[in-house]
Order: structure tokens, then C-alpha cells, then sequence
């Protein structure tokens, strides 16, 4: 029999965007808006299971600060990636160094399945999330997942909280897929980069949506075969996202314009742009707080009455 949980967060993927829902989950946290059950692609899937797992959004922020000043995120490929993509190197030396580094990935590409190493991002998500299972989280939580062979996106609610995250977060191609259960597992976000629906599957009866992408209008020059392929993804994923996001109550989209999915150097800015937002937002926010607050008022009285007088009380009167 499905639960009936009363809000449900869907956190979207977005690499390092996503550290945008840590700005908009500090505003709920102030509206007192806490979640019944938290479900979350890729980056959505980290952020919502550290919280789900009984940490304060502020200590998650910290985490976030603590990992990008530590050696670990330094010296790692993911750094060196949004260091070349975001234009961080400024030198002519470094940009030179950075182009033909990006030429060696596309051509390492060819012969293994992933421009990364998982240990890399096993580390990443090791950082973030204790090492208990999926059932053990204080808020009820998912991670969803793409198997690559039968093409089902496959929601995780069982096992490990670390490897279900793992999966959740396997970027294709630049991450190999996770094997759970004989399953070949990657990004959920190739078929559903904001879970929306799988929050109602779950008994939720009202919807916060927080969508991480950029904005699809924004487009880069097309100059290559790659840059066409990847261009062509985000216009798929930005309409398949669209029709999703038709049944959440309340959608949240923060204005991350080009910021690229690996460029964690902004996460200062990507908090803020996240709290901005949620404020957007507010008065949606505060009015479902309070129509909560009087179905949570009514469920009592008539829980009293059936106690008391086994009656319920009508609606009118």
C-alpha cells in the first residue's frame, strides 16, 4: 500500500549547478518546509541524500566549501576539467595547455568508456555521504538511475546509499556505468533529469521542483561534430525536463545562464543564485506552507472527534 507523504522534493541534476539546491533548500529551511521524502538525479541525488541522511543544509553548504579548498578536489581531473572549461587559466601558456589536454580526453574517449575514473567520483560522494543504506536515511530518499541496457530508468530504494549515488552521478561518457544488482547504471538524468513523477509514485501529495540546468537559450559556438552532439542532448533533455515539470506545484529554476557542469569554482555564486530563486518564489512557498499547516489542523480535529465521539466532522460545518 503506497504512503501518503505530504511535500516531496525533486532535486535535478546539473553537475556542479547543483550546488544551487543548497540555496534553495536554505530558504525552505527558514520557511520551516521539510521535506516527507526527497528524490534526486545525479548532483540532486548528493545534495538531497546528504540532507536526507540528517545533515542541516548549512552543514551541507560547508561540506560543499570544505571539499573545493581540499588537496582531494585540487589535484583531481574533475578541478582540471571546469578549470578549461570555465576560462579559468588565463595565461596563453595555460590556455594552450588546457586546449590539447581537452583533444587528449575527446581521443581517450575512443578506447575506454569514461574520460574520468570512477575512483575519482566514488571519492566525491564518499565526501558527502555516510556510509549507510538507502533505508537507513532520515528522510525517506531515492536516486535515480538509467539502466543503459534495457534503456528503464530504475529509481534506487534499497541498498547502499553511497553506490546508489554513485550511479545516480555516472555522466555518460565522461563516467562509466555502475553495476548494482547485474545492472549497467548511469546518469538518471539521459531519462529524467528532474524526478517529478517518481515523487507522486511515492504517495506525495504535493511537488517542489528544482531544476539545475542552464539556460537553453544560451548556446555556444558550434564548431565541431562534438559541439553539435552535446548541443543536440540539451536540447532533448531541456524539452523531456519541460513535460516533467508540468505536475510539480511549485517549480524553482534558478538563473545559472552558462555556467558548465563542471565548473565547481562557482559554487559561492551558485548557492546565491539558488537562495535568489527560492525568494522569486516565496509567495508560493509560504502559501503552500500554510495550506499544509490547515490540512495538517484539519486531520487532527478529525482525528480528536473520531476519538472522542467516533465522528467526523463535515467540511461545512
Amino acid at each position: 500500500m503506497k504512503k501518503h507523504r505530504k511535500i516531496g522534493l525533486a532535486l535535478g541534476g546539473g553537475g556542479a549547478r547543483g550546488f544551487a539546491h543548497i540555496g534553495v533548500m536554505k530558504v525552505l529551511e527558514k520557511e520551516k518546509i521539510t521535506p516527507d521524502i526527497i528524490v534526486g538525479t545525479s548532483i540532486g541525488s548528493i545534495v538531497g541524500g546528504a540532507f536526507a541522511s540528517g545533515m542541516k543544509i548549512k552543514e551541507v553548504e560547508k561540506k560543499a566549501e570544505t571539499f573545493l579548498e581540499s588537496d582531494l578536489y585540487q589535484s583531481s581531473e574533475l578541478k582540471a576539467m571546469g578549470d578549461a572549461e570555465s576560462g579559468a587559466e588565463q595565461r596563453l601558456s595555460r590556455r594552450i595547455q588546457s586546449y590539447f589536454m581537452t583533444k587528449i580526453r575527446l581521443a581517450q574517449a575512443l578506447y575506454r568508456p569514461s574520460i574520468l575514473q570512477i575512483d575519482e567520483m566514488q571519492e566525491f560522494v564518499n565526501f558527502f555521504i555516510p556510509d549507510i543504506q538507502i533505508e537507513e536515511t532520515i528522510i525517506p530518499f531515492r536516486a535515480v538511475a538509467t539502466d543503459l541496457r534495457n534503456g528503464e530508468c530504475v529509481v534506487l530504494k534499497k541498498g547502499s546509499l553511497r553506490r546508489s549515488i554513485l550511479a545516480s552521478s555516472a555522466v555518460p561518457g565522461a563516467l562509466p556505468p555502475v553495476d548494482i544488482n547485474g545492472r549497467q547504471l548511469s546518469d538518471g538524468g539521459i531519462i529524467c533529469n528532474v524526478p517529478v513523477q517518481h515523487l507522486f509514485e511515492e504517495g506525495a501529495q504535493e511537488v517542489i521542483a528544482i531544476a539545475v540546468d542552464r539556460d537553453i537559450a544560451l548556446c555556444s559556438e558550434l564548431q565541431t561534430a562534438v559541439d553539435i552532439y552535446v548541443r543536440a542532448g540539451e536540447i532533448q533533455g531541456f524539452h523531456l525536463e519541460k513535460y516533467s515539470l508540468e505536475n510539480a506545484d511549485i517549480v524553482i529554476r534558478p538563473q545559472i545562464g552558462a555556467i558548465h557542469w563542471t565548473d565547481f569554482s562557482r559554487s559561492k555564486e551558485l548557492i546565491s543564485l539558488g537562495e535568489a530563486a527560492a525568494m522569486k518564489n516565496l509567495s508560493e512557498i509560504q502559501r503552500l506552507a500554510k495550506r499544509i499547516y490547515k490540512r495538517d489542523l484539519m486531520d487532527g480535529l478529525k482525528r480528536s472527534a473520531k476519538k472522542l465521539f467516533g465522528v467526523t466532522p463535515s467540511r461545512s460545518g
